[in-house]
């Protein structure tokens, strides 16, 4: 049930920043709470799968957020809406990289593709 609440939890983290209207401390802490949410995720191959398709979805909302931008005039209150938009596009997006580099780390790099968070026995 913990997955369930947290990958929706990351998908509303995710849909807030991407809003245009919070304050750089909301957008910290919220970005705070989303990285919070992807560790409790960091433990198998089904979270990777997860993560990798934030992060395809993240490229896709970077490239709209971008011909947006494009399509607005320089020197425009709108183009400039749309460049602080697009910075914190792109910060999650970096965000969420990272994410799932570490992640893809240590899947691969765990016997049986799957973390264990518990000690190992010798």
């Amino acid at each position: 049930m913990h997955r369930f609440v947290s990958k929706a939890n990351v998908d509303h983290f995710i849909n807030l920043l991407n809003g245009s209207d919070l304050t750089a401390d909301q957008r910290a802490n919220i970005t705070k709470l989303l990285i919070d949410e992807l560790d409790k995720l960091a433990h198998d191959l089904e979270h990777l799968e997860f993560a990798e398709r934030k992060v395809a979805d993240g490229r896709d909302q970077v490239n709209r957020v971008r011909d947006k931008r494009n399509s607005h005039p320089f020197g425009t209150t709108e183009r400039e809406q749309a460049e602080r938009l697009l910075a914190s596009c792109e910060n999650l997006q970096t965000t969420l990289e990272d994410f799932c580099h570490r992640l893809r780390t240590k899947v691969y790099n765990s016997p049986g593709k799957t973390i264990s968070t518990a000690p190992r026995r010798t």
